[in-house]
């Protein structure tokens, strides 16, 4: 059991990391190699072996944190994770591309994943939330923490059921990552204005 201040509810793990520890308000985590979450939409490849620590909630809300992570291979990621069950889940992450660009990168998974890499980040860090509004998602990503670029909008398909939310890291191609999760934030409000993100 993991208690942030921010979060309404204490944290469990659903997937141990390979390490982690809490850091003033937040945490950093460790994953070992080869870990990723991900099901190939074509087929022939499925992936949920990554640290995972999550608490449910219910109704609308904006989550989000900032997310540093020590790029080393590709496809290495720090994320916030939206989880409803193991064929519907997202995770809104900040990914090291194939190109050697950091980028915000987000997988809807209804079954399969629907994979959509957004802009890129200089630096090591970004601001990531993912908001609900009734039986929808939203994503947004901010470099600053205060003014948010829209990502996506979608839904799981679940209704207005209870979901939980949470943090990972993955390391796909390599041995570890490390990420950690600062100046975390919840709401239990509906976002107002989709687009812009305020």
């Amino acid at each position: 059991m993991v208690t942030i201040d921010a979060l309404p509810a204490p944290l469990e793990w659903a997937v141990d990391p390979a390490d982690w520890k809490a850091v003033d308000g937040g945490l950093t985590m460790t994953c070992g190699p080869k870990t990723d979450l991900f099901a190939f939409p074509g087929g022939g490849y499925e992936a949920d072996n990554v640290p995972k620590l999550l608490c449910g909630v219910s109704g609308d809300f904006q989550f989000s944190a900032r997310v540093t992570v020590e790029h080393q291979a590709t496809f290495d990621a720090g994320a916030l994770l939206l989880w409803a069950d193991d064929r519907h889940w997202t995770k809104l992450a900040f990914e090291l591309s194939v190109d050697g660009m950091a980028r915000v990168v987000s997988v809807v998974t209804r079954g399969l994943s629907d994979d959509c890499d957004s802009f890129v980040v200089a630096g090591t860090h970004v601001w990531l939330r993912i908001s609900r509004i009734g039986t929808m998602f939203a994503l947004h990503a901010s470099v600053d923490g205060t003014a948010w670029t829209f990502v996506r909008q979608f839904s799981l398909d679940l209704g207005t059921e209870d979901v939980a939310i949470g943090f990972s890291v993955q390391s796909p191609t390599g041995e570890k990552c490390t990420a950690g999760f600062d100046d975390i934030r919840f709401a239990a409000r509906t976002l107002a204005e989709l687009r812009d993100g305020s």
